[in-house]
């Protein structure tokens, strides 16, 4: 199971948000270039990176800090956020980045995952965001009807990478991931499915790994920045 450190960017700096609020925003370091490095230093093999601006625009607003990563790192970089349409996905790809995130377009356009998925094998992951079982999009600012294990059922065949699944209500909140919801989730499909939200302590990282499910990696940030999670230790046992 892959750790991932997770660098959500804000207005050009790494922050964490407290339940999807962009107006709860703790701003852990004005150096995402600086940050990236230092995990990788620590042992990280892939970093998730966030453009929470362009999570609500729909388009990127982080890119320079999302390139300054890339040229700081040389380990395998994710990016979601406001990347719904063909050119936004090629261009990232091009740029350098391993894998991007759908996740609005997953709900709204799904025909451009599957596209995507085509013409880029094995970069294209789906971003499934939701609260109590339901998916929310547009930077978790619109509620929808749209069932999360229906919605990843839809993309069985399109040969996506992954799927990252975070619970919202657990993310940023230091409360721990919801380990039912994503185990049923990989359960129920077959595509690597990636937990994201509340991972605060090592135990969380056991119980993911222990849950009963194969989960191809969890996502972590608040806990790295706080201390309460270390990053070398995390790898440690995960690869144990």
């Amino acid at each position: 199971m892959i750790l991932y450190p997770a660098i959500d960017l804000k207005d050009g700096q790494c922050v964490r948000l407290y339940k999807g609020e962009m107006a709860q925003a703790t701003v852990f370091n004005d150096n995402p270039a600086a940050q990236g490095r230092a995990f990788a230093q620590q042992g990280a093999e892939w970093l998730h990176l966030v453009d929470l601006n362009g999570a609500f625009a729909g388009t990127p607003v982080n890119a320079q800090a999302v390139e300054a990563i890339l040229d700081a790192v040389t380990i395998p970089c994710q990016l979601g956020g406001g990347i719904r349409d063909m050119a936004t996905i090629e261009g990232w790809l091009k740029r350098g980045l391993q894998r991007v995130i759908l996740g609005t377009v997953a709900v709204e356009n799904p025909a451009l995952v599957r596209e995507a998925a085509a013409a880029f094998p094995g970069q294209v992951a789906v971003g499934i965001d939701a609260r109590d079982g339901r998916v929310a999009t547009k930077g978790w600012a619109e509620e929808t009807d749209v069932n999360v294990i229906d919605l990843a059922r839809q993309f069985e065949d399109a040969g996506v990478a992954a799927i990252i699944y975070t619970d919202i209500n657990r993310d940023g909140a230091m409360q721990g991931p919801n380990v039912d919801a994503t185990a049923a989730l990989a359960r129920a499909v077959s595509i690597p499915v990636i937990a994201s939200g509340g991972v605060s302590r090592l135990e969380d990282l056991i119980a993911l790994r222990d849950c009963g499910a194969k989960l191809d990696g969890a996502i972590s940030g608040r806990a790295l920045y706080d201390g309460k999670l270390d990053l070398a230790e995390a790898l440690a046992v995960l690869k144990a």
